[in-house]
């Protein structure tokens, strides 16, 4: 439920507010002579066409992913599909989550690949070679391992394939025959894994002659086929991933100012600025309009919709290809912060950020998502007729109720600042999201399942619908109180407890059975709930009931503990002070670490500002601040990365309870243990 109307309380802010006032290197693959072989079709014109088949051989061990056959100590052909996530360009990128990942799933893996990177995210590394473009958007052609494909209907896939329980000292005779042209051939040692690309949709025809070293002679065979999984993901700031940017923000230890709404002589403050801004960082200094402060900003897959790495669809997709060794994943992030069903899912809605792709355009609106995934079904379509969706990922309804008023509801104390608030219709109450969620929201629920239902064979139980995690519980369900720890950030902020445990009250009586009877279609809402229903996910709304916001432990990384106060004395509160060192803590805010492991899953007010600091550059233009440091913008930076969504961690629990309905459905085995 942290989405909520744009960024959690992003769009809360951001429009009431308003209205008042490739970077890593790809290592291309070295085509081998193989006598014989014939020439392999030209690809798209970004790359050249190798004149003939790649087969390319290497020292390495056997693969590890193997079927139950296994057992047999007789020689077998082992083989998988090579960087098989294929929105990564590189294979380094795939095999750094394939090293990470045990039979303990997502969220293991998730600590040991922020333990390798200190808590600064392993994302970082990855964000620049994806097969996105300049605004984060797919690419139609994506040189992936120095080879352009088709991103969405490849006509190949690159596999390896290797001889285990090889007998020492011998020779291998390799064969592979797709039936459609001469075969493939090599020899090498068997102990050496051979690569190369398989047609899709035709079976290929590996067979193995091995010349044993006492002059004896074997052979083992199998068939190639390839499955491309075609899945993607829909909905809201919880689907997309916001509160997680790919990169994480840099601040500066000195300070940065901001100005209150209202306020007499003292009513600027500081925090942190962004680290390598070379503007005015005093409300006495002028706007300055030029790049530099957008330079600094955090990365995001699409900042656009505040698409992340970490989402837990775009994990949930990466696990599937990771414990399938002979399938490819082909996902399709299309999820949005700020979506609503109406506006987000079934029409265009506002860019979080201003985001250019190609010629320095930069819209300032991103269309429906099922519009774009309707074009993208067309396009995959035109080169593979038979193309078809295998899976949908979907998260939504918490903004359609007003999640982000409640929400303002609950931590907003300046009394000047609820005023403007309610004048603009950006405070709610309980009430109000009642009144949506019995009357608005599942009309527009039945619009959606007719949209979706012609896109997924007309059964939606292959879309998993995955709810959320409660973001304000801790000890074992107990709604966290009230108090300044977490979102002294802003000077108008503390959670007030009452208003808060009447939100978690409904969060949990009334907004998630409502949710999962509309999924499923209990009660009588859905016209034919045989082909209506979806499939959903809350198992890991339990693990949440321990990880919310207030959540603490002498486990919390040491900058933390240090500098996030609890008792809501993070920042001084002199100005003077401030525009030295904004912090009490006597550490560097270079020492913040936005993906350590934490007992909260959700982010506070504080995590979202030292994290990501974004400024509500997507709004219209008449309703931009006309100042850096204005009132609206110390607010929104506060909240506009992602306050009160899931961090990482949470993703990957959300994952890990999504996998098994995923699996499910397309027919495949839980990973042996």
């Amino acid at each position: 439920m942290a989405r909520f109307r744009v960024a959690g309380i992003a769009v809360l802010l951001a429009s009431s507010l308003a209205s008042a006032a490739l970077a890593q290197s790809v290592m291309p693959v070295p085509p081998a002579d193989i006598p014989g072989a014939a020439p392999t079709p030209t690809p798209p014109p970004a790359v050249a066409a190798p004149a003939q088949p790649t087969i390319t051989v290497s020292p390495v061990p056997p693969i590890g992913q193997t079927t139950a056959a296994a057992a047999s100590d007789a020689p077998r052909i082992d083989w998988e599909v090579k960087n098989r996530f294929r929105l990564f360009r590189s294979d380094r990128d795939f095999e750094r989550h394939v090293n990470s990942y045990r039979a303990d799933a997502v969220l293991a893996a998730e600590h040991r690949l922020e333990t390798d990177t200190g808590g600064r995210g392993w994302a970082r590394t990855m964000v620049g070679s994806l097969c996105v473009d300049a605004a984060g958007n797919l690419t139609e052609t994506c040189t992936r391992d120095g080879v352009a494909e088709n991103y969405l209907a490849p006509d190949d896939h690159r596999i390896s394939a290797i001889l285990a329980n090889a007998p020492p000292e011998a020779t291998c005779a390799w064969s592979f025959d797709d039936g459609g042209r001469p075969p493939q051939q090599i020899t090498l040692p068997c102990e050496e894994e051979v690569t190369l690309r398989v047609r899709y949709g035709r079976p290929t025809h590996a067979q193995v002659d091995i010349a044993r070293s006492d002059g004896a002679s074997d052979r083992a065979a199998t068939d190639i086929l390839v499955h491309d999984l075609l899945i993607a993901g829909l909905g809201d700031s919880i689907a997309s991933g916001d509160g997680n940017p790919d990169r994480a923000i840099a601040l500066t230890d000195d300070g940065f100012c901001f100005r209150r709404f209202l306020g007499g002589a003292r009513s600027e403050y500081f925090r942190p600025g962004r680290a390598g801004y070379r503007g005015s960082k005093a409300c006495d200094g002028s706007f300055d309009a030029s790049r530099d402060w957008g330079q600094h900003g955090a990365r995001w897959l699409n900042a656009a919709c505040h698409r992340s790495l970490y989402g837990y669809q775009m994990r949930t997709a990466l696990a599937l290809a990771i414990e399938n060794a002979h399938d490819a994943v082909t996902f399709v992030p299309l999820a949005c912060t700020g979506a609503t069903i109406e506006s987000g899912l079934l029409d265009r809605q506002r860019a979080r950020e201003s985001a250019c792709g190609p010629g320095g355009r930069c819209p300032t609106n991103v269309p429906a998502q099922l519009a774009q995934l309707h074009d993208i079904l067309a396009q995959a379509r035109r080169h593979r007729p038979d193309r078809s969706l295998d899976l949908v990922l979907l998260t939504i309804g918490a903004n359609d109720i007003g999640f982000s008023e409640l929400v303002a509801d609950v931590i907003v104390k300046s009394e000047t600042e609820r005023a403007l608030f309610r004048r603009s219709g950006m405070i709610g109450a309980v009430e109000d999201a009642e009144q949506a969620l019995n009357a608005r929201l599942p009309v527009s629920f039945a619009r959606l399942r007719a949209a979706l239902k012609g896109m997924v064979g007309g059964n939606l139980a292959h879309v998993v619908f995955v709810s959320y995690g409660h973001p304000a519980l801790q000890e074992g369900g107990n709604v966290c109180g009230g108090g300044l720890a977490g979102f002294d950030v802003h000077p108008s902020f503390a959670v007030d407890a009452a208003r808060l445990q009447r939100v978690g009250d409904f969060v949990s009586s009334r907004f998630f059975p409502a949710l999962r009877a509309l999924a499923t279609c209990e009660g009588n809402l859905c016209q034919d709930p045989a082909t209506e229903r979806m499939t959903f996910v809350d198992a890991h709304q339990l693990a949440f009931a321990d990880h919310g916001f207030c959540a603490r432990a002498d486990t919390d990384p040491p900058f933390d503990i240090a500098c996030f106060s609890a008792a809501g004395e993070s920042f001084h509160k002199d100005p003077v002070e401030g525009a030295e060192r904004p912090l009490v803590c006597d550490r560097s805010v270079t020492e913040f670490r936005p993906y350590a492991s934490r007992a909260r899953w959700i982010r506070t007010a504080d995590d979202s500002y030292f994290t990501a600091m974004t400024y509500p550059e997507g709004l219209p233009a008449a309703l931009q601040p006309s100042d850096i440091h204005d009132a609206t913008w110390g607010l929104t930076s506060a909240v506009y990365g992602g306050a009160l969504h899931p961090t990482a961690e949470g993703h990957a629990a959300m994952a890990d309870a999504a996998l098994p309905a995923a699996r499910e459905i397309l027919g495949l085995s839980t990973p042996s243990q």
